[in-house]
């Protein structure tokens, strides 16, 4: 008995190394582990033995049904093993390119943005899209009847609530969170119920930028704004600072870059001009700061609002804003 033990355990040690697909290796198991197999055979003459031999012969028995068992497992999982391999990598099969995904020149630019400000002191911020009348108009010293409210026409729903039609929402937001002095910018898409252009989308983004101290004037906002557009561009920009409206800031300003697509020369982008609007900017009104609960005469400080999407447009020389938002792929995978 014991010699047969033996002998069946050398034959299947000698077949499992021959055994080259998982059909033949489950023939293997059936052939010496099944209920019928060869193995299960021999374990039932055990009984048959002398009451002396029976202990010996039965371990012998187990540990070689053990070891079968182990080999067995160890074959099916290098068989798994190729399996998986030839699946995933076949080294017969010719090359072929699969097309990778790139960053959306917006996200792409908003990320650089971020880093120049973040190397000037300024922490970056997020806040609601959906937005209230109070922190997107009111604070902002746009109340009800305002006509300024007119030239910022947004979609509106149930219960007074707005998309935003700017991230200026957000100033009054985080004074009244952080308090003072404060430094931050916060890029985010915003929404304008208009008629789309060259120039114009119903959705687009900006990025919002504060800054209140002490002795903030207005030599600060346009030092940290030429700096900006120079890492941006990555060479001195023509800029130029022309009064502006807007009930956020006083005094108030618009600072234009002169047009990249056509050099100055006038183009449908920047209406003939020479010049892009980018950047409304200003000091920021004392009622604001009030909403803010902020003392203005103890501080001081601007805000900008940067045409994010704009800014790419100039970057990449995109003549078509309603590009960025199209969802396009051949568009997209020129970046």
């Amino acid at each position: 008995m014991e010699k047969k033990l033996q002998q069946l355990k050398e034959q299947a040690l000698k077949e499992i190394k021959n055994i080259k697909d998982s059909g033949a290796l489950e023939d293997f198991k059936k052939q010496y582990l099944g209920r019928k197999g060869e193995l299960t055979q021999l374990l039932k003459e055990v009984k048959n033995l002398a009451v002396e031999e029976k202990p010996k012969i039965g371990k012998l028995a187990n540990e070689v049904k053990e070891e079968l068992a182990d080999i067995f497992s160890k074959a099916e999982a290098t068989l798994k093993g190729v399996k998986n391999s030839t699946h995933d990598f076949d080294p017969s099969m010719p090359g072929q390119s699969r097309p990778i995904g790139s960053i959306h020149p917006l996200t792409t630019i908003k990320y650089e943005i971020e880093d120049i400000f973040a190397q000037m002191g300024f922490a970056v911020y997020d806040g609601p899209q959906l937005e209230s009348d109070f922190y997107n108009f009111t604070t902002l010293n746009t109340p009800a009847d305002h006509p300024a409210r007119d030239t910022q026409d947004t979609f509106w729903l149930e219960g007074g609530l707005l998309l935003r039609s700017q991230t200026s929402n957000l100033q009054v937001r985080m004074l009244e969170r952080h308090g003072v002095p404060f430094r931050g910018i916060f890029p985010g898409r915003v929404f304008r119920n208009e008629s789309t252009d060259v120039s114009h989308d119903h959705t687009f983004y900006q990025l919002e930028g504060l800054m209140v101290d002490k002795d903030i004037n207005i030599g600060n906002l346009i030092s940290v704004m030429k700096s900006m557009l120079s890492a941006v561009f990555k060479r001195e920009v023509d800029v130029r600072l022309r009064p502006g409206f807007f009930p956020f800031v006083e005094p108030g300003f618009e600072m234009d870059i002169k047009c990249l697509i056509c050099g100055g020369k006038g183009c449908p982008v920047c209406k003939q001009s020479g010049w892009l609007e980018l950047m409304p900017c200003g000091m920021v009104h004392p009622e604001v700061l009030k909403f803010g609960n902020i003392d203005p005469n103890e501080y001081s400080g601007f805000a900008f609002g940067l045409g994010l999407t704009r800014l790419v447009m100039m970057k990449y020389r995109i003549d078509d804003i309603r590009l960025l938002e199209s969802g396009d792929l051949r568009f997209l995978k020129q970046f």
